[in-house]
């Protein structure tokens, strides 16, 4: 089981979806049920029968495996309030620290080095994992369309690592690349704020592929 911690927004929603489609039982979480609900009904509409539902982010940190998908803003208050029920499992976390001005991103530096890093201090009992940064979410929420690009997943856990790089091939299209320990992480998070540039510039949804390997 995937629970989504804040997973209402359009990534949380798209990967739910992803996961979903390749069989896994998903939960996405907020701190209000009722716009969980409200968000897994909307994914269930865009492929029906599939194993999704919605809950408070507590109800989806018992899940196995728990991706992080809340606002920057609200980071840190979470993932403390949570430390309990997220000890020992396998946390993945898609947080970008971004700010907008005037329709463009910018990067927002983290005092830990990276979300990710952050992460792994507050939740020092848990594993984890940084990936799916620069994944179009936009692309992730239509079920036919074909995930062209790598996902780079980055872990001071190798095992973790593993793991969520085989998860993340289950998503049709996509390849994982191993991007090293966490603190690499950074490197990830700021290019997100690029592409979202280039993406209104070009009334886009790109990507990464890396080639070469």
């Amino acid at each position: 089981m995937i629970g989504f911690l804040g997973g209402t927004g359009p990534e949380g929603r798209g990967l739910a979806l992803r996961f979903a489609l390749a069989g896994e039982e998903v939960i996405i979480g907020s701190r209000e049920a009722t716009r969980a609900q409200e968000a897994a009904r909307s994914v269930s509409t865009l492929a029906p029968g599939l194993r999704v539902k919605g809950a408070t982010n507590r109800e989806a940190a018992a899940a196995s495996i728990v991706i992080v998908t809340v606002p920057y803003a609200g980071h840190r208050e979470t993932l403390a309030s949570l430390a309990h029920e997220l000890s020992g499992k396998v946390v993945i976390d898609v947080v970008a620290p971004l700010a907008f001005s005037k329709g463009r991103a910018r990067a927002i530096p983290v005092e830990s080095g990276s979300v990710a890093q952050e992460a792994q201090a507050l939740l020092p009992n848990s594993r984890i994992v940084s990936a799916f940064h620069n994944v179009s979410a936009e692309d992730l929420l239509e079920p036919a369309k074909v995930i062209d690009c790598d996902v780079v997943v980055c872990s001071d856990d190798k095992e973790a690592k593993a793991q969520v790089m085989a998860l993340a091939e289950t998503i049709k299209g996509v390849r994982a690349v191993d991007g090293d320990g966490l603190e690499n992480s950074r490197y990830l998070e700021d290019l997100t704020a690029l592409l979202l540039n280039i993406n209104r510039i070009y009334k886009g949804h790109s990507m990464i592929k890396i080639v070469g390997i």
